[in-house]
């Protein structure tokens, strides 16, 4: 088998360009061969990936390689995250892990959205932080009516609604006010954007529903699919969610523990 590696650069951090000429050299030294396109880098089966970036980086690579059974290892080079496994300090120590195969593979689940509108074909994106829901200025308020299996279950008149895999309640969920679930939970979660009832919680359900998401009232909304992809759907249009088969592939090398990030990531500074 050919030894071939990956690299996913985020160019917009001044570090990007400087680390990955390192790693090139390293990988070359040890006798790997290093791409950055990512057409060649399917063609070639690479053996995994490295991003080089924060969690948006990461999370970028990981969606890419989910379909081809790509794992990824990130490199922080941004602020502390809850998904890159290392830091840059500590890249050469990693990858000799890597090579070692002293590591483990976690998979990450991952939603299946498809959008139905009306007169429209059907578009499906593969989401693993969070589909969002949002208003646009020409609705006060919009209400999205939640259907599980197939059954009516709750409405939330809000700004707006997130339905979020485990890996997006550290993402903009967190933000609104959801819980942090374990990456080992296989669950999916809905929170509401600034809601206009007391009654509209978030909502942990299982991977195996499937969600149909309703525009009930309100002209229009927004829906993006990881924060790069976005669709606008009128009263009466849905959006069916379900759990993917495609899981994200992320390497881990035992060095933070889930704990250990969302201590550090959640630490109350005003106190110390």
């Amino acid at each position: 088998m050919e030894r071939v590696v990956g690299l996913w650069l985020n160019m917009s951090k001044p570090d990007a360009q400087t680390v990955s000429l390192q790693i090139r050299a390293w990988f070359e030294a040890h006798g790997w061969e290093v791409l950055e396109e990512w057409k060649d880098i399917i063609e070639r089966r690479a053996q995994f990936l490295i991003s080089l970036g924060g969690d948006g980086t990461l999370l970028q690579a990981a969606r890419e390689g989910a379909s081809f059974g790509i794992p990824v290892l990130g490199v922080n080079l941004g602020r502390l995250g809850f998904l890159c496994e290392i830091e840059r300090e500590d890249v050469f120590g990693a990858l000799e892990k890597v090579l070692r195969k002293d590591y483990s593979i976690q998979e990450r689940l991952m939603l299946r959205a498809v959008v139905k509108r009306v007169g429209e074909v059907d578009l499906t994106h593969l989401v693993l932080n969070d589909v969002v829901f949002s208003r646009e200025s020409t609705d006060p308020v919009i209400t999205l009516q939640a259907n599980l299996s197939g059954e009516p279950t709750i409405s939330y008149p809000a700004d707006g609604l997130l339905v979020s895999t485990p890996t997006g309640s550290t993402a903009y969920s967190l933000s609104a006010g959801g819980p942090i679930i374990s990456p080992n939970v296989q669950a999916i979660l809905l929170t509401p954007l600034a809601a206009h009832s007391l009654s509209a919680r978030p909502v942990v359900v299982s991977d195996l529903e499937k969600i149909e998401i309703i525009l009930s009232s309100g002209e229009q909304c927004l829906v993006t699919f990881d924060g790069r992809n976005s669709v606008r759907i009128v009263t009466g249009e849905t959006v069916m969610i379900t759990s993917s088969p495609i899981k994200a592939q992320l390497i881990r090398l035992g060095t933070r523990s889930f704990p250990q990030v969302v201590r550090e990531k959640l630490r109350d500074r005003w106190h110390e």
